[in-house]
């Protein structure tokens, strides 16, 4: 059941019961009422029968006394009876006040004199007993929409209390998503939206937990690498530099100590051999600085270290044919996108030697509709059906171009093979 059918049902209940309650009250008064005017028809009859057989002979003042009596024995609706030379009863104050306010007369008129044998009676209209009985319905019926919107009150206050009772659960399971816990699994719940608003925060608690993992897989790699990385410069130090300069050193100290005794074509010969080793040198540096970081990444040094990264893994013999296509005409890039197109381009093609198994692999780069979009495309094995999508070579690719304003859709082949398909937002100076 929905939070919306449990509250109408509620308030369903409640109308029902006090519809129900309301049309008692009324049926009760109903009776009252029709009583009263069986009442007073029967005691003006009496009145009235037992005036006229009030015997003639009687003195006046017994035969006065005696009709009084009969007039005071019950009231009567909507009439007044009274002697001839009584002037008919003056309603109350509240009375008169309630008639001003109604714009109604609450006295009566003369009336009309009526003779009885010995007896003459004035039966006069009463309006005063008419407004009495209008304002003790209106009183009863002010309490009962008193009761009325009290109990609907309460049984609102109740049903909401009650329906949303489950929200206290569910603010205290984003809290602890808040607070870093990712087991927060919370229960079903009656209501419906309660419980798909329940399985939702399950849902986000679970993406987070795997993007913590993914976050912490990335951060041991980053580490790996940056370590990989040191140990690599290290070694391209000692092993290449390391030999390159120890070569310069043994050939300036040649020369040092023979300087006074060579002959001129011997000099000629070491300053060459120095020459060579300062160019070895300079192309080692230049080779390690373009590892760490290429220079130039506008538009056309970006074609150039492009076409440069894609050569040297076609060189490394990994048993794969690449392919490079882009525009001629190739946008200018700001530095840190030109960046993030090499760098994505670079792990691109890793993943691609180290897991791919692939025979062919293609990039394409063209520009389109404001945007810059790249696709790798390879004929290897995809992705493994089972396991995360995301592993630490896609998730550096996807939060790298995250920073620039870029986005990743990657997905297998319909035959084989897996396509990466990044898109970088060009800003209007490059549009």
């Amino acid at each position: 059941m929905d939070l919306r059918r449990r509250l109408v049902s509620y308030l369903g209940a409640l109308l029902l019961g006090l519809l129900l309650m309301t049309v008692l009250i009324n049926l009760n008064s109903l009776r009252h009422d029709v009583t009263a005017e069986v009442v007073a028809s029967e005691q003006l009859v009496r009145v009235l029968l037992e005036t006229v057989s009030i015997e003639g002979s009687l003195p006046v003042p017994e035969a006065t006394r005696r009709v009084k009596v009969i007039l005071d024995s019950a009231p009567l609706r909507h009439l007044s009876v009274s002697l001839g030379d009584t002037p008919p009863p003056e309603p109350d104050a509240l009375t008169n006040r309630l008639a001003q306010l109604l714009g109604v007369q609450s006295t009566s008129s003369d009336g009309q004199m009526l003779r009885l044998g010995e007896q003459t009676l004035r039966i006069a209209p009463n309006p005063a007993s008419e407004i009495e009985e209008r304002l003790s319905d209106t009183v009863r019926l002010c309490i009962t929409l008193l009761l009325f919107s009290g109990a609907t009150l309460i049984v609102a206050w109740w049903s909401a209390d009650r329906a949303l009772a489950p929200v206290r659960e569910l603010e205290d399971g984003l809290h602890r998503l808040t607070q870093g816990e990712s087991d927060v699994a919370l229960p079903p719940f009656a209501l419906r939206e309660f419980d798909q608003l329940a399985s939702a925060i399950n849902h986000l608690a679970e993406a987070l937990r795997t993007s913590r993992q993914a976050q912490r897989q990335l951060s041991r790699q980053l580490i790996q690498v940056q370590e990989e990385e040191r140990r690599t410069l290290a070694r391209e130090l000692h092993d290449e530099m390391g030999q390159t300069l120890t070569a310069i050193s043994v050939t300036a100290a040649y020369l040092e100590r023979n300087a006074e005794k060579l002959e001129a074509g011997r000099i000629v010969e070491c300053a060459q051999d120095l020459r060579r080793d300062v160019r070895t040198s300079g192309d080692q540096l230049r080779a390690m600085l373009q590892h760490l970081r290429p220079y130039g990444l506008d538009a056309q040094g970006v074609k150039s270290a492009l076409r440069e990264l894609v050569s040297s893994w076609q060189q490394r013999e990994s048993g794969i044919r690449f392919s490079l296509e882009m525009p001629s005409d190739f946008p200018p890039l700001a530095d840190e996108v030109g960046l993030a197109l090499y760098r994505v381009i670079q792990e691109a093609l890793t993943n691609v030697v180290r897991h791919s198994r692939a025979k062919h692999c293609r990039v394409n780069i063209f520009a389109k509709l404001g945007t810059l979009r790249l696709e790798v495309v390879d004929d290897g094995c995809g992705l493994p059906a089972a396991g995360p999508s995301r592993r630490g070579g896609l998730f550096g690719i996807e939060e790298r171009l995250a920073m620039v304003g870029g986005n990743l859709v990657f997905k297998n082949g319909q035959t084989q093979g897996l396509q990466l398909q990044i898109t970088l937002p060009l800003s209007p100076q490059e549009q």
